[in-house]
């Protein structure tokens, strides 16, 4: 009976929602069809479509192949999980025989939502011939599947810690999926949570809000799997970094997403000359920073702006150059020096600078 009321009351309802927030239902079969059996991950022949006419002239159809190949040979680990998020990115590149050299590959259109392919499908049954987990609702862009969502019936009082104890369980079991895997969903109707695959602790679960609108069930769905949503969450939203060689991921929580969106509208809106992010301690500023400084270098819209990034204390100035280095951001200053600050600003130094507030005492106007 639990079960039922859990597919009936919860699953199908979402996967409903879903479709009316742009998803293509794949019935089970059908998606195990495109899947070539339950080894595969991706919709195979999806991802050969699109990897090609996201790609034209750079990837034919006996490329597309090999790229999947590698795409589902990550390390079924949490650098394996980073790789596929690069390729999600588009950082990997593939070489052209008949220019050779290499160019950048596109996966997923952060710009065009339409020229990608949504599917949502569910009872995932995978296995990697040791173990085979199944799990209730998988999301997929252009083949490739990014979110997990696990339902329990609302009348399961540890619904949530059971759906977590299952998505740990599935990492475990079926590590190969959960390295293509971007972000994991829990929800039993009344609350929404979502926190990073491969970042499982209870205290990095976050429970979606969406501020503009109410926080009936269908609203909280809808407003999380939209698809661009989505596709800002895996452009923008999820960091990885390193601390101790340990590599770590995190999402951003739905103030940070906030306070990032509102900051890069502020900061292109030529009235406006300043602004005020206020978040309390232990909120993230530290992650809000670095991705709005990441926005700002990376969208062309702001034309390769100086962003100055400045703290109180020495630790939280080599922490903050640590995890901007780990992001994979080439262009960081670290002004260690007065001297070295006003250098960088005076020769017009692009890119991030990363500085004490102290050292812009006695700056020269």
């Amino acid at each position: 009976m639990s079960f039922r009321s859990e597919r009936n009351i919860v699953q199908q309802p979402l996967i409903h929602y879903a479709t009316e927030a742009g998803w293509t239902y794949l019935p089970p079969d059908d998606a195990l069809r495109l899947r070539r059996g339950e080894t595969g991950p991706v919709l195979w022949e999806t991802f050969i479509q699109k990897a090609q006419s996201l790609n034209p002239g750079a990837v034919d159809h006996l490329k597309a192949e090999e790229i999947a190949g590698r795409l589902v040979r990550v390390p079924p680990t949490i650098e394996g999980n980073l790789q596929a998020w690069e390729y999600l990115k588009g950082l990997k590149t593939v070489f052209v025989d008949a220019e050779q050299r290499e160019h950048n590959l596109r996966l997923l259109d952060f710009n065009d939502t339409c020229r990608n392919a949504f599917h949502v499908t569910d009872e995932f049954s995978f296995t990697n011939g040791v173990h085979t987990i199944r799990a209730d609702v998988v999301f997929l862009i252009n083949g490739i599947p990014v979110i997990l969502i696990e339902t329990k019936a609302a009348t399961r009082l540890d619904g949530i810690a059971e759906a977590l104890d299952q998505v740990r369980r599935y990492h475990h079991e079926g590590p190969e999926l959960a390295a293509l895997m971007q972000i994991f969903s829990l929800t039993h109707m009344i609350h929404y949570y979502y926190g990073a695959t491969w970042n499982l602790s209870r205290k990095s679960l976050f429970n979606w809000k969406e501020e503009t609108a109410g926080r009936d069930f269908e609203t909280l769905v809808k407003t999380f799997v939209a698809p661009e949503r989505v596709l800002r969450i895996i452009r923008d939203f999820i960091l990885f970094t390193r601390k101790d060689d340990e590599l770590q991921k995190v999402v951003l929580r739905p103030h940070q997403m906030r306070a990032v969106e509102r900051a890069l509208v502020r900061a292109h809106d030529p009235a406006r000359r300043r602004g005020l992010v206020w978040h309390t301690q232990g909120s993230g500023k530290t992650y809000t920073m670095i991705t709005i400084a990441k926005r700002l270098v990376e969208e062309p819209v702001f034309e390769n702006p100086t962003v100055l990034m400045l703290v109180d204390r020495t630790e939280l100035e080599t922490q903050l150059f640590g995890n901007l280095a780990a992001c994979g951001l080439g262009s960081v200053e670290a002004a260690v020096s007065k001297e070295r600050l006003r250098g960088l600003l005076k020769k017009d130094t692009r890119g991030i600078i990363v500085s004490r507030i102290h050292k812009c005492g006695d700056r020269p106007p």
